[in-house]
């Protein structure tokens, strides 16, 4: 099982729409996948057409009182989704009274280890709080998503910095990819904004560049993964590729396919108030 979670410290990037439809991606290329949705805005869960706070979700998986199979749910696309509610943001005041809080999702992921090939992690839009740090903790890879707009690659270069002090603290440094979207191709900026970042991140940027696409933000509303709406447009030939182009990157390199192995935290009683085929042998940023 390889885990990655999505990640970057600002909102707007397509990190959601990345998620899910690297979801579905996944599993049509018959990979079994669960997605969990870390967003306290459960975006991806209502993406996906799951209404949120009618069925049990991450926020009671976090807590220890159900397994990720009484929580996970069947959405289309053919994979599996773990939902989030807006009492994940409840979580950061929890964790102050648990013994090791960043590492609860790599327990509970280790408990479905066999069920799956893929677990993607939709994180926050804020890169330094428990959830995201659960994520990272459980990750063996953090997928950067940057859009091609202006100071993409300065806020690239920042992000990896942050993900750097924050291995740091959780005592786990995740290798990184960066991934590409909201790439116009019909504007000149665009395409020397992707030839600048793909020259500065080198090996570690997948070849992949999602384009910008009205068919996603129709696919979110319809409550289903693009390949389900369209499946001939644009914007589904990009995810097929980079769904292949990480199967090819992540597959290639059993060294990163590990178990997770954590021990699940303990709560204190009354404590005082986170298109292409990707270069193969090149090296790894870890963090």
């Amino acid at each position: 099982m390889h885990v990655l979670a999505f990640v970057n410290q600002k909102g707007g990037c397509g990190k959601t729409t990345t998620a899910v439809q690297l979801a579905a991606g996944l599993a049509r290329e018959s990979r079994r996948v669960l997605l969990v949705d870390l967003d306290p805005q459960a975006h991806a869960t209502l993406s996906l057409g799951v209404h949120v706070g009618e069925d049990p979700s991450l926020i009671e998986v976090l807590g220890d009182e159900l397994a990720i199979e009484a929580a996970r749910v069947r959405v289309p696309g053919d994979f599996d989704l773990l939902p989030a509610t807006l009492e994940l943001a409840e979580f950061e005041e929890v964790s102050q009274r648990m013994i090791y809080p960043e590492r609860v999702l790599a327990a509970a992921l280790d408990e479905v280890i066999d069920d799956y090939d893929y677990v993607l992690l939709d994180c926050p839009p804020r890169a330094d709080g428990v959830l995201t740090a659960n994520a990272l903790r459980a990750a063996d890879t953090a997928l950067l998503v940057v859009e091609c707009g202006a100071f993409a690659l300065q806020g690239a270069l920042m992000a990896k910095d942050l993900l750097a002090e924050i291995a740091e603290s959780t005592g786990h440094a995740p290798r990184v990819r960066v991934v590409a979207t909201l790439f116009d191709r019909r504007t000149r900026f665009s395409r020397e904004l992707l030839i600048g970042m793909q020259s500065r991140l080198g090996v570690h940027m997948y070849d992949s560049a999602i384009r910008t696409s009205v068919r996603l933000r129709e696919a979110a509303a319809y409550g289903v993964p693009v390949q389900e709406l369209d499946p001939r447009c644009h914007a589904a030939a990009d995810f097929e590729h980079l769904a292949r182009e990480v199967i090819a990157d992540v597959e290639s390199d059993e060294s990163v396919v590990q178990p997770i192995r954590a021990r699940r935290p303990a709560v204190m009683p009354h404590a005082d108030s986170p298109s292409a085929v990707s270069p193969k042998g090149g090296p790894t940023w870890t963090l």
